[in-house]
This record gives structure tokens, sequence and C-alpha cells, in this order.
């Protein structure tokens, strides 16, 4: 699903530069529940941004699905992000004056669907994440767990194949975030592709394999023992 090879990045600081990802190797294959760990400055970001096309990398292949990515005009990205990604941020990144069902539906309307079916697409979506109560709430309305339950109906609304989640608990206290993580693992095991950006070591525990990034640069890339339950 994601494959990059030899994969560089560099960004100017007046005549100096500075080398961000050094020539990273990283295959995930679809299905996959991946964390990709490291403290600020590990490159962890600029590796997220890469893959969900809102940068570009300076040397390296990058293949999507199959699909080398490379010389992407703002519109093929954008397509691009439309068919196969879908995002979760930190910080939610809701429209304060829109409500739930009108946040979900926004992608929807992006790819050309009209307003009865979208609005039945993203009802849908709401019910699956616990939220089909809360549909004409505005974000004020919400905690900031069922925030990110919004935020997460609408990364699945355009049933992408990959979910990218930066920091999804950042913002959260630890029993949200256990129940995030707990939704993030219910749509991998339906199928989805799920690639989590943490710095925080239990959150990367709950996924299935950890990739560790430190100076730019793969330190570790391990699969997680479960611990068994009785």
């Amino acid at each position: 699903m994601i494959r990059i090879e030899k994969l560089h990045k560099s960004y100017p600081i007046g005549k100096d530069s500075l080398h961000v990802l050094k020539g990273l190797d990283l295959h995930i294959k679809e299905g996959e529940f991946v964390s990709i760990m490291g403290s600020s400055g590990s490159g962890k970001s600029t590796l997220l941004n890469i893959i969900g096309l809102l940068d570009e990398h300076d040397e390296g292949k990058y293949f999507l699905n199959g699909q080398l990515i490379e010389h992407l005009d703002e519109k093929k990205a954008a397509i691009l992000r439309n068919k196969f990604l879908g995002f979760v941020f930190q910080s939610f990144n809701l429209i304060n004056y829109k409500n739930a069902l009108e946040n979900v539906a926004l992608p929807l309307y992006y790819k050309g669907i009209g307003r009865k079916d979208r609005q039945k697409i993203a009802l849908q979506y709401l019910e699956k994440v616990g939220l089909k109560d809360r549909a004409d709430h505005l974000p004020s309305e919400l905690s900031g767990g069922e925030k990110q339950r919004v935020a997460i109906a609408r990364a699945l609304a355009t049933n992408p194949k990959v979910v990218l989640a930066d920091e999804p608990t950042g913002a959260l206290d630890s029993t949200t975030s256990h129940s995030v993580m707990e939704l993030l693992k219910e749509i991998n095991r339906e199928g989805m592709t799920v690639l989590v950006i943490t710095h925080e070591e239990d959150i990367a525990e709950e996924t299935d394999r950890i990739v560790r990034l430190k100076d730019g640069v793969i330190t570790s890339d391990e699969k997680v023992n479960k611990k068994a339950t009785i």
C-alpha cells in the first residue's frame, strides 16, 4: 500500500539546509496497523506530510497503492488524497460553525456527491463512531473525545484506502485516548490500513507494528508483542 525507497527531504534555512529525512526505506502493506514513533525533530511529521501528499520528497521513490508519486501539481495531489487517504489530526480541524453532520459530510462535497446522499453517508459514519445522536451539535458543544470521533468519521466518509492519524490522542486524557485507539483498531480489523504518528509509547504499543525514527533515520521496525489476556 505504501512503499518508500531511499527517501530524502531537506528544507532550506538561510544559506544552509536542514536534512530532515535521510534515505528512509519503509513498506506498509494493505491492512496493517502501524505507528511511527519519534521525539520532536525526528522527522515523523515530515514523513507523514510526504505520505499524505501534503509535501514532496527531494530524492528516492514513494509508491502509493502501486502508483509512483512524483511531480504532482496541487490538483492531482488533491484528487489522490481524496481517493486514497483519510486524515485525523491532533487538533481535530473541525469547522466551528458547522455541526458534526456537516463536518463529516464536507469531504463528500468535494467528491461531487449530492447534499441528500452526503447527509445520509455522514450520518452512517457518525453512527459508526457512536455519535449519531450528536449529529446536530457544533464542535463547541462536544467533548475532546467526541470531536476526535467526528474527525475519524470524516476521515472514513470517503472510504479511503489509508487513514493517517497525526498524534490523534495528543489533546486527550488517557481514558479518552484508549477509546479513540479502540476505534482505530476496529477500523483496522475491517481491513483499513491505519498509520498513527505518535510520541507516546503506550499509544504506539496499541498498534501492531512500531517504526521508530530518530534524526531522520529509522532506528527500529518491530512487530508489537501483544500481552495475552485471561
